[in-house]
């Protein structure tokens, strides 16, 4: 009988005051989308898109589809409240 391996994964949301983190073990093998769903973070946290939030292992950008190796830190990324690239104009722009 052949033994399943199981991997150790991270997923991490951002609040905006605080991050959450859950440890989860696995089978190899996993998506991030699965792990998504196993950690409970959707269900915490209603404005997850658990399906279309965008994700990234280790701050790359990645598929939801993407398989998950031993170590791996999923983070699920919220929309960004302001343009990065409008927000640096504004607080260049003379007489701000």
């Amino acid at each position: 009988m052949a033994v399943e391996e199981v991997i150790a994964v991270e997923l991490v949301y951002a609040l905006q005051d605080a991050q959450e983190v859950v440890a989860l073990s696995v089978p190899a093998g996993t998506t991030v989308r699965e792990a998504i769903g196993l950690s409970g973070l959707a269900a915490r946290y209603p404005e997850i898109d658990a399906e279309g939030a965008p994700v990234g292992i280790h701050g790359r950008i990645v598929a939801q589809e993407a398989k998950l190796r031993d170590g791996d830190r999923v983070e699920i990324y919220r929309p960004l409240k302001a343009d990065p690239k409008q927000a640096r104009r504004r607080r260049a722009s003379p007489g701000r």
